[in-house]
């Protein structure tokens, strides 16, 4: 219910503001923080909802096999993400706490996607030794963040075009 709440919140306001959120829910401030810890966690769950809901629509959508269908799945990926207006107006709004929420270990979302990437290696029939395979997920993973956030990084639109030879590059053969 919290996080369905936060997501609709996000949703409608583009951000999340945890005095609103908490009157919305008809919880105090500090029932808030006492169920969620931050508005870091919170937004990294709200993002990581998102997330999935994209990588899901995006395998859905994709096709072929190997490698071409992760570089499918990323593509589609990297377009819904652009698409996300909401988010986009958060990065632009709050590009600290964006980088903060989205790209550090401060909150769970690269590590989930990490292991979301290592499932569609194996879905696509990519293998190899697991610490290897961990390892080029964690690339992988770190170059698409360059490419669909990369004006918080301070580059200007990344296109998954240009990013897309050295994706390649690391998938196993």
């Amino acid at each position: 219910m919290l996080l369905r709440g936060a997501a609709m919140h996000y949703l409608k306001h583009s951000t999340i503001d945890m005095d609103l959120l908490a009157g919305e829910l008809v919880i105090s401030r500090a029932t808030l923080y006492r169920m969620v810890g931050s508005r870091d966690a919170l937004l990294g769950e709200v993002f990581w909802a998102i997330g999935r809901l994209f990588l899901a629509e995006a395998a859905g959508e994709a096709t072929g096999a190997g490698a071409d269908r992760v570089l499918a799945v990323s593509r589609q990926f990297a377009e819904l993400v652009a698409g996300a207006q909401q988010l986009r107006q958060f990065v632009s709004e709050e590009p600290q706490t964006a980088a903060r929420v989205l790209l550090t270990t401060g909150t769970p979302v690269h590590e989930r996607a990490v292991a979301a990437q290592l499932d569609i290696f194996e879905t696509a029939g990519l293998t190899g030794e697991p610490a290897e395979m961990r390892r080029r997920a964690f690339l992988y993973v770190r170059l698409m963040e360059s490419v669909v956030y990369s004006d918080i990084l301070g580059m200007r639109e990344i296109g998954f075009e240009m990013a897309e030879p050295a994706l390649r590059a690391l998938l196993p053969a």
